[in-house]
């Protein structure tokens, strides 16, 4: 069984060919550097930049696993959520294959397949359930019971601002560039000074639920960095990293409590991590000390490139759904 896997769904155009659940190719085609300068991404630009590269990606993924188009069995792409004008352009390649090739399409849940990024390189038999997952990225924030592989309740989501998207909007507050999340998280690394200040606030909201706020904190934020501007005109490097270790303790302590929680809540052994921030390496470490306080197994993509969008994880959720129906 050959899948080809299409993802479009925010700014990287990435396409993967798997064979059962074994992944074969997988090219991805960046637009940070289009998007930079607007600080964000812009829905019609990245449509338009998915459209000019999504024939040179097929072609380089058919040429990496020594495959024609024509030895596809299945196609598989994401349809929902994020952002419309870039799924389309994936939908529209995606349904035109399928059409022209006769071969049968999944369209596939975003968020689910994050989730599923935890399968990648690992058996079925290694993921015990069941479980509670944290999927963390840049417009949600959310913590999910699974009783089994295709079960899943939501116990809490974003309110407002998700982590993601937080850490690229205060990472533009201090002039740091885009995309955030992987600045901060270095600047955080090197700050050396008294950890233990507490500078911004942990938003709880209520710790019996398992739902996020984080648009608090960057208001917090903002207040801090005009108040030094105020002092001294300017952010040195100092302040850029004790800010960045301050909010992304802030962020992540929270993030942690929360799965945990969760996890005690519902009386399961194992809980999992998934999305983009699954790459923080300072909320891996916070969730596995958590974790094993409470003698709870902890486990998260076993390479930081299945936490960021790419076709790797639609294909190993198309496989198990394939294998499943």
């Amino acid at each position: 069984m050959k899948i080809l896997a299409i993802e479009t769904s925010c700014d990287d155009t990435s396409l993967a060919i798997f064979e059962n659940d074994t992944l074969l190719a997988l090219d991805t085609k960046s637009q940070i550097k289009i998007h930079a300068p607007t600080g964000g991404v812009v829905p019609e630009v990245a449509a338009r930049e998915h459209a000019n590269a999504i024939f040179e990606v097929c072609e380089n993924v058919l040429h990496q696993s020594k495959l024609r188009i024509e030895d596809i069995d299945y196609i598989a792409v994401t349809w929902y959520p994020w952002l419309i004008p870039s799924l389309l352009t994936g939908i529209t390649f995606a349904r035109t294959l399928s059409k022209i090739l006769q071969k049968p399409l999944l369209e596939l849940n975003h968020i689910q397949w994050h989730i599923f990024s935890n399968f990648l390189e690992r058996k079925k038999e290694d993921i015990t359930f069941p479980l509670v997952c944290l999927t963390v990225s840049w417009w949600h924030n959310d913590i999910y019971y699974m009783s089994s592989l295709w079960e899943m309740e939501k116990m809490g989501s974003s309110q407002d601002d998700a982590a993601w998207e937080s850490y690229d909007k205060v990472a533009k507050m201090m002039g740091l560039g885009y995309p955030g999340g992987p600045i901060i998280s270095q600047l955080s690394s090197e700050y050396s000074q008294d950890k233990n200040t507490q500078l911004f606030p942990r938003v709880w909201l209520k710790k019996e639920e398992f739902n996020f706020s984080f648009s608090g904190l960057k208001s917090a934020v903002k207040r801090e960095i005009d108040n030094r501007i105020g002092q001294k005109w300017h952010l040195n490097d100092e302040d850029k990293k004790e800010i960045s270790y301050e909010f992304q303790n802030a962020v992540n302590e929270v993030l942690a409590y929360k799965l945990i929680q969760g996890a005690l809540e519902k009386g399961v052994s194992t809980v999992m991590l998934a999305g983009w921030v699954s790459a923080n390496s300072d909320l891996r470490e916070k969730i596995r000390e958590k974790a094993w306080e409470n003698h709870l197994h902890f486990l998260y993509p076993v390479k930081n490139l299945y936490c960021m969008d790419n076709a790797a994880m639609i294909g190993i959720l198309a496989y198990y759904k394939i294998k499943h129906s």
